[in-house]
């Protein structure tokens, strides 16, 4: 007889019991509300067809929960990505729409093939290296684009611009020539979310209410009360404006039609190159991440194999890729409310996706009612949690070099893109590690002493410093003690100790816990935190240089 496997380990068994099937089937149809039209809005803002949002989320339900171990994450587009694929689209298709969509169609068809290539290389580890404020600046520049854009959506103006602060600029003349009826729509479907939000932490029944439900309930039945399925103009303070179909949600006669093949003619031009490694790394990046936070979030502590999570959103995405569909991650905000459900096994993703599949494909007249502006709302809402003031005041709570790096990769991710406000904020991480006596060579490679203490008992001495940039080779020599009953890291040599490598010690005492292992972390005495954060940047001596660290 086989041992069964503790909780927390990878690969243990899900519990398939009837309790467990029938959870997931609730849980699945209640995410399914939230999926529906978040996939249709994140599809639009990012210059695709709506019904390709629904695409990708049906593929990641029912061909990627097979192929993956993170057992409660839901599969499906990201807000996240809706930077990278309008840009995209509007690049490679140089003023036509359709063409844009199909040449970057085949960027995220070859993006997924690096995806899967990532995770035969057993690069799931990557989710480890890139520092929090970093990742969390990029998650800010993508909500504060993403209002920039959607904001004028929901007044139901066009902007003029382009780019995220002269559309942010804009807002003040959207506001002054709004039309009342969408605007009316999209202001209401706007407090219903920020009001369900406020009041789902005081009454216990909303918890279990999708807020997207309630501003579909609204939305929907004021825009037939508003005929926006023909086009008409109205009155309103003696200005005439025109409302019709073009804000409301088009949608084919039926998903296969829906069906669209990507154009591999630019794909080796350097535009799509730029996108193609876009896709690739952020998608992947974002997807490790959202993995790691559902796992902490499972009742159970399971641990998803980040590997196989990473091998089942590449093969979603060349399915997706291939047939007309939007990239997919592990998605948090879907996730997290998965688990809020009672999910309990990788069903419940199934079930999301078949219910998005059979609604579409028996339904869609019901999805062609759905306002614009609603959709925009619930963009908005989503935006403003990733931009939110909470942000800055967290990141400046765990230190105030921690809110530099934040605001920088915020400030340069706006004013470039992606990748090359990743790259500044760790440049400046780097940078300022140097700065506080890191070596260049120490930042890279950690110098690192080990000795056995007893039986199933090892110390591992680090000097110089332990940050980022050096935290995969640290890890990588903390699992090479698997066996290890007790290890002992001691930390009294190194200089500097920033708040990435402090939270992923935190988690993998966690780890080494729900194992029933023990991971002791000494030596920190002599350091100076940089604030009062238990997880904040710690560096040797009671004084420091600069006022910089991380």
């Amino acid at each position: 007889m086989q041992p069964k496997s503790p909780p927390g380990a990878v690969g243990a068994r899900e519990p398939m019991d009837g309790r467990g099937w029938k959870s997931d089937i609730v849980s699945g149809f209640l995410v399914f509300l939230i999926a529906l039209p978040l996939c249709l809005g994140i599809a639009m803002a990012s210059g695709f067809p709506p019904v390709s949002g629904i695409l990708t989320a049906v593929v990641g339900g029912l061909v990627s929960s097979w192929l993956g171990s993170a057992r409660l994450t839901i599969k499906g587009p990201a807000a996240g990505l809706i930077v990278i694929a309008i840009g995209a689209v509007t690049e490679l298709g140089e003023g036509d729409g359709q063409l844009g969509y199909r040449r970057a169609l085949a960027t995220i068809v070859v993006a997924a093939v690096l995806q899967i290539l990532f995770a035969l290389l057993r690069a799931g580890k990557l989710g480890d290296f890139f520092p929090s404020s970093v990742v969390h600046g990029m998650l800010a520049a993508i909500g504060v684009i993403i209002c920039s854009k959607q904001l004028h959506t929901l007044l139901g103006v066009t902007p003029k611009a382009k780019a995220p602060f002269a559309l942010l600029a804009e807002v003040p003349r959207s506001v002054a020539s709004l039309n009342p009826e969408i605007a009316f729509i999209g202001v209401v479907s706007l407090i219903l979310l920020f009001g369900h939000a406020a009041l789902a932490r005081q009454v216990t029944f909303l918890k279990r209410v999708p807020a997207p439900l309630l501003v579909l309930l609204f939305a929907v039945p004021t825009g037939i009360a508003f005929d926006l399925e023909h086009e008409h103009t109205f009155t309103f303070a003696h200005d005439v404006f025109p409302v019709g179909p073009r804000f409301l949600v088009n949608l084919p006669g039926n998903l296969l039609s829906a069906i669209t093949f990507p154009d591999f003619s630019a794909v080796f031009s350097a535009v799509s190159l730029k996108y193609i490694a876009m896709f690739a790394l952020v998608g992947s990046i974002e997807s490790l991440l959202s993995a790691k936070a559902v796992d902490m979030l499972d009742p159970q502590k399971r641990r998803s194999d980040l590997d196989k999570d990473l091998l089942a959103t590449g093969t979603g995405n060349l399915i997706a890729g291939l047939f007309g569909g939007l990239p997919m991650i592990s998605e948090i905000v879907r996730s997290s409310a998965n688990i809020g459900y009672g999910a309990r096994s990788r069903l419940s993703n199934f079930f999301h996706g078949l219910f998005l599949l059979l609604f579409v494909a028996f339904a869609p007249m019901l999805i062609h009612r759905i306002p614009l502006a609603a959709l925009a709302a619930m963009l908005v809402f989503t935006g403003v949690r990733l931009a939110s003031p909470s942000e800055f005041v967290k990141t400046f709570r765990i230190g105030a070099e921690q809110l530099a790096i934040f605001a920088f990769t915020l400030v340069v991710t706006l004013a470039t893109d992606l990748l090359v406000g990743v790259a500044a904020g760790i440049v400046l991480k780097m940078g300022v590690h140097l700065l506080n006596g890191a070596s260049l060579t120490g930042l890279f490679r950690p110098e690192i002493e080990e000795r056995k203490k007893g039986e199933g008992q090892v110390v591992l001495h680090v000097r110089h410093a332990a940050v980022f940039t050096n935290f995969l080779k640290l890890k990588k020599r903390l699992e090479s003690h698997a066996q290890a009953q007790s290890i002992e890291l001691d930390l009294t040599d190194a200089k500097l100790v920033d708040h990435t490598v402090m939270e992923r010690l935190h988690e993998l005492e966690d780890e080494f816990s729900r194992q029933g292992r023990h991971l002791h972390i000494r030596g920190l005495e002599q350091h100076r935190s940089l604030s009062p954060h238990p997880l904040s940047a710690r560096k040797k001596g009671p004084t420091s240089p600069v006022g910089l660290s991380s």
